[in-house]
C-alpha cells in the first residue's frame, strides 16, 4: 500500500491441556508453549510494530507462589525483545540449577512464564501514547485468585465517554478514560461481583473460605460475566481474557467486524486473530481451524473443557473487507484467492483506459502487499491478449504462414517491476521543500522498460490519503515517459472514518473526501457543505440509534467517475508530463471478491453499529469548525 495506513493489532492465546511434562516427554521441552507462542506472535507481526504483550498463568499453584507473568516492550523489535527478556530470565533460573533440566515440577514452581494459559498480543496503537502503558495484555490484580484479570484485544470502541460514565456511576474511578481500561473495568465489576454472589451461596452451604475457593473456579460462568459487561459495548472487537485461577474466553463483537479464528485437540486449545497463524505454528489443515462465530465467546474452564456460547445477539454480519485487501496474510487461501479476483475484476475498466492495446502497456504493482492482485490483473490481461491473438489469426483467413503464426503467437504480455520502495528515508531537515524533495525519493522505478508510446498500469490496494502517490510514485512514474499513467486500486474510493480499530478516523485525511468538497465548490454547491454542516450539529445530544448518517450527501450529487477524475486532478500537477487516470474498484465487485467480508463503511458509509453514524458526523464537525481531534 502506498499510503500506509495503521493495521489491526494481533491476538493469540494458547491453552495447554496436558501436564508440562508431556510436553517435556513428547517435544522435548517443558517451554513448548512459550515457543508456539513466539511463533504465534511473529507470524501476525504484520499487524502490529508499535508494541507488544505476553502474559502466562500457572494452574494450581500453591499460596505465596507466583502464578501470573506478564512482560511487554515497544522496542523497535518488540517481539524479539520481549522473548529475549522471557529466555535471559529462563536462562539465569536454569544456569543456577543445571541438576534441574529435566525436574519439569520444579521448573513449572521456579521458573517464571512457565505456565499452561499464554496470551499474546502485538499492538498497532490508534490511540493514546505509545508507551509501555498503552500495550496489552493490561493486567487487574487482586488477592482473591479469581478476581486476577488479564485483558487484551483487536478492537477500538465508539462509546467509550458513554462506558466511562457507566462506571463512573457504578461507583467505580477508573484512571483513565481508554477504551481498553473501561472495557477492562467493566468486565472486573461483573467479575468481582459474580464471585461475590457465589462466595455467599457457597458460604450457606456450608463451605468456609478456603473450600470456597475452587468451588468458585468451577462453578464461574464467564458467558455471564461478559453479557453483562457487553450490555453497552459499541464497536468492534476481538476481546481475550485470562482470569487468574485459569479460566480464559474471546469475545467476537455481534457483526463480525473483528476476526478470530480458533483450533482444538487433545493437547491445545488454540486462538489468533488470523487462520494460517495457526495452520503454520500447529501443522494442521484448512479445514480443521474455524472461524469463531459474530456474537459468541470461547471459553476454555480451568479443567480444559472448551465451549462456544452465545453472549450477545448477532447484527448484519460486516467482517472487514479491508482484512482481505491488506491487513490479514496473504497465506491464507481464501484471502490469496479473493486478491487475485480483486485485480481480475479491474481489467475491464482498464481496458478502457488503454483502448484495448496491450501491446503498448506495461503492467507493474505497488510493493509489496499489491503483489497477489496484481497477479489476478495480468490473467485477466492475458485472457484479452489471448483473446486478440485468436482473432488475429481468425481473421487471416488461411493466409497466414509459420513465420506470420508465430510472430502472433510469441506476443506476450509485458509486466515488469517498475517500482522499488527504498529503505525508509529519514526526512531529517524540517524545510517543507527540502522534505518533500526527500519524500519524492521513497520509491525509485526501473528504467529503460517503458517506451514513450506505452500506457504504464500500476495497482495498489488502496489509495487512502494520495500523498506518497503524488509526491512519490506518480513523479517517479513520469520520469519514464509513459504516453499515460494508470494508477489502478484493488479497493474502493475510501470516504468514511473507520472507527473499529483503523487509524482513518479524519475526513479531510481522504483524497475521496478532497475530491467530493472541491467538486461541490466548482459547482456551486457550497450551500450543501453548510446544510450538513448543520445537520449534523442538530444531532449532537440524539441517542446513538436515532443518529443518521448525513455526510453521504456530500458525495450524493457526483457519480464515482466523477469523483475518480477529480481525484486524478488532484493528484497530479504541472511537473508531471504524461495524462494521469486513477481506476477504483467498484463496491460491487468487492463484495462479489470478498463474499464473507461485507463491511464497507469506509467506502459506503453504512456502519454496522450505531455508534459509527456519530462518529462520521462528529468528524465532519471536526472538519468544519478546523478541530483536529479524533472523531472517537
Amino acid at each position: 500500500m502506498s499510503d500506509a495506513i495503521k493495521h489491526e493489532c494481533g491476538i493469540a492465546l494458547i491453552r495447554l491441556k496436558k501436564p508440562l511434562t508431556y510436553y517435556k516427554e513428547k517435544y522435548g521441552t517443558a517451554f513448548y508453549g512459550v515457543n508456539k507462542m513466539y511463533l504465534m506472535m511473529e507470524k501476525q507481526h504484520n499487524r502490529g510494530q508499535d508494541g507488544a504483550g505476553f502474559a502466562s498463568i500457572k494452574l494450581d499453584m500453591a499460596p505465596g507462589q507466583r502464578y501470573i507473568s506478564r512482560q511487554r516492550s515497544t522496542e523497535q523489535q518488540p517481539i524479539q525483545d520481549i522473548f529475549a527478556q522471557i529466555n535471559g530470565r529462563i536462562n539465569e533460573v536454569m544456569t543456577a540449577n543445571p541438576d534441574r533440566k529435566d525436574d519439569v515440577d520444579w521448573q513449572k514452581s521456579n521458573v517464571p512464564y512457565l505456565g499452561e494459559v499464554l496470551l499474546g498480543h502485538v499492538r498497532y496503537g490508534t490511540f493514546g501514547k505509545n508507551s509501555v502503558e498503552s500495550v496489552h495484555p493490561f493486567l487487574r490484580q487482586n488477592n482473591w485468585m479469581h478476581r486476577n484479570l488479564i485483558v487484551a484485544g483487536n478492537f477500538n470502541m465508539t462509546n467509550v465517554s458513554t462506558l466511562f460514565n457507566k462506571l463512573v456511576s457504578l461507583g467505580q474511578h477508573p484512571k483513565e478514560h481508554a477504551d481498553t481500561i473501561t472495557v477492562m473495568e467493566k468486565i472486573g465489576h461483573f467479575l468481582d461481583d459474580e464471585v461475590a454472589k457465589l462466595y455467599k451461596k457457597l458460604k450457606k452451604e456450608g463451605y468456609n473460605k478456603q473450600q470456597a475457593s475452587p468451588q468458585i473456579a468451577e462453578r464461574l460462568k464467564v458467558e455471564k460475566i461478559l453479557k453483562r459487561a457487553s450490555k453497552d459495548w459499541d464497536g468492534g472487537y476481538a476481546m481475550v481474557g485470562l482470569l487468574g485461577h485459569g479460566d480464559a474466553f474471546v469475545l467476537r463483537d455481534p457483526a463480525g467486524i473483528r476476526p478470530a479464528y480458533y483450533y482444538e485437540d487433545d493437547e491445545v486449545a488454540v486462538v489468533a486473530s488470523e487462520r494460517p497463524v495457526i495452520q503454520t505454528a500447529f501443522n494442521v489443515p484448512f479445514e480443521e481451524v474455524k472461524e469463531l462465530d459474530p456474537g459468541k465467546a470461547l471459553i476454555v474452564k480451568k479443567n480444559g473443557e472448551l465451549s462456544i456460547k452465545r453472549v450477545l445477539e448477532p447484527l448484519t454480519r460486516k467482517a472487514c473487507s479491508f482484512e482481505r485487501i491488506y491487513f490479514s496474510r496473504g497465506s491464507d487461501a481464501e484471502i490469496y484467492k479473493e486478491r487475485k479476483l480483486l485485480g481480475r475484476l479491474l481489467m475491464p475498466e482498464v481496458l478502457k483506459s488503454i483502448d484495448h492495446d496491450t501491446k503498448n502497456t506495461v503492467f507493474s504493482f505497488i510493493p509489496n502487499t499489491a503483489e497477489t492482485s496484481f497477479y489476478g490483473l495480468v490473467e485477466a490481461a492475458q485472457d484479452e491478449l489471448n483473446k486478440q491473438k485468436g482473432q488475429e489469426i481468425l481473421e487471416a483467413k488461411g493466409t497466414l504462414d509459420q513465420t506470420g503464426l508465430e510472430r502472433i503467437l510469441s506476443r506476450k504480455l509485458r509486466t515488469e517491476k517498475i517500482a522499488i520502495k527504498d529503505a525508509k528515508l529519514r526526512t531529517f531537515i524540517t524545510e517543507d521543500s527540502s522534505r518533500d524533495d526527500l519524500v519524492a525519493h521513497v520509491y525509485d522505478v526501473t528504467y529503460g522498460v517503458v517506451k514513450p508510446e506505452d500506457k504504464l498500469v500500476i495497482i495498489d490496494d488502496s489509495i487512502v490519503r494520495g500523498t506518497t502517490l503524488k509526491k512519490s510514485i506518480i513523479k517517479m512514474m513520469a520520469r519514464l515517459n509513459p504516453k499515460k499513467i494508470i494508477v489502478v486500486s484493488s479497493a474502493p474510493q475510501i470516504r468514511y472514518p473507520d472507527c473499529y480499530g483503523i487509524d482513518m478516523a479524519k475526513l479531510e485525511d481522504f483524497i475521496a473526501f478532497r475530491a467530493a468538497i472541491a467538486l461541490l465548490k466548482e459547482k456551486g454547491n457550497d450551500a450543501i457543505i453548510s446544510e450538513v454542516y448543520e445537520k449534523c450539529k442538530a444531532q449532537v445530544d440524539l441517542k446513538d440509534k436515532e443518529v443518521q448518517n448525513f455526510v453521504k450527501e456530500i458525495y450524493a450529487p457526483f457519480t464515482d467517475q466523477e469523483i475518480s477524475s477529480k481525484i486524478s486532478e488532484l493528484l497530479s500537477d504541472e511537473t508531471v508530463k504524461p495524462e494521469v487516470e486513477i481506476i477504483y474498484q467498484t463496491v460491487e465487485n468487492l463484495h462479489k471478491a470478498c463474499p464473507k467480508n461485507l463491511g464497507d463503511w469506509y467506502f459506503t458509509g453504512d456502519y454496522p453499529t450505531n455508534g459509527g453514524n456519530r462518529v462520521v458526523n462528529r468528524a465532519f464537525i471536526n472538519y468544519m469548525e478546523g478541530n483536529s481531534a479524533r472523531a472517537y
